[in-house]
């Protein structure tokens, strides 16, 4: 056989399996925790195309993604730039990630009590995942560092004026809160604060003390890969800002 002609030829691997051996088999037979990341891919991407094995193309989504969990930021673009994926299956794997984030942000209390850093984080990371742009959300709390209502005040660009004062403090006024934590997210993954950032976060302090309401944190969220540090999150509080 030469070259040119095995270059052709399908991937082999699921066709070779015996039968009970096989993702969906073992799926029926043992569960979902049975299955490798790359065989619960192949049963969603369900079948391969010519010189493509479903089971070589989920080992390849995985590999070129990193994680799982690091699929949840890709766009139907990134998808589509895997040989052996196309339109149908980039769009069915966009809606199953989708799905995955609002699982993971449904997940937690509704009124969780959000009193460190990390509990604001860990919070908030399920609605930055896979986000493009920054955006600003004021979390309104009562006296107990309870939740209240997490507003999503603004959305931008990184070289935009993210926020105003004023739109988080009408927010916390409007739903009587006792305390507010603001956070932010950095679509690169690096928390680390811009000049912006410390420019905002000085004016809704001075704001902070005008209203008489408790600011408590203001929170960049970003991942612990892209953080130099590991943490994932920058907190102005821990840094002294506030």
């Amino acid at each position: 056989m030469n070259a040119t002609t095995a270059d052709t030829l399908p991937y082999s691997r699921l066709r070779d399996m015996a039968v009970t051996e096989r993702p969906q088999e073992r799926l029926q037979r043992s569960g979902p925790t049975a299955l490798s990341d790359s065989e619960l891919l192949a049963m969603l991407l369900r079948s391969g195309t010519q010189g493509h094995d479903v089971l070589a193309v989920a080992d390849k989504l995985l590999a070129t993604a990193g994680s799982l969990s690091d699929l949840l930021s890709w766009t139907q673009n990134d998808f589509l730039r895997l040989r052996g994926i196309g339109k149908v299956k980039a769009l069915q794997l966009v809606t199953v990630m989708e799905l995955a984030r609002r699982v993971l942000a449904a997940s937690g209390s509704t009124t969780p009590q959000l009193t460190t850093p990390a509990e604001i984080a860990n919070y908030c990371r399920p609605h930055t995942l896979g986000l493009a742009v920054e955006k600003f959300w004021v979390l309104c709390l009562n006296r107990k560092n309870r939740l209240l209502r997490k507003i999503e005040v603004t959305s931008g660009t990184a070289t935009a004026t993210l926020v105003h004062p004023r739109e988080v403090f009408r927010a916390a006024i409007k739903e009587a809160a006792s305390a507010v934590v603001c956070v932010h997210n950095h679509p690169s993954g690096d928390p680390a604060p811009s000049a912006a950032d410390v420019r905002i976060t000085r004016q809704l302090r001075e704001a902070a003390n005008i209203v008489e309401i408790d600011l408590l944190d203001h929170v960049v969220v970003g991942t612990p890969a892209a953080d130099p540090i590991g943490l994932g999150f920058y907190s102005f509080r821990d840094a002294g800002v506030l």
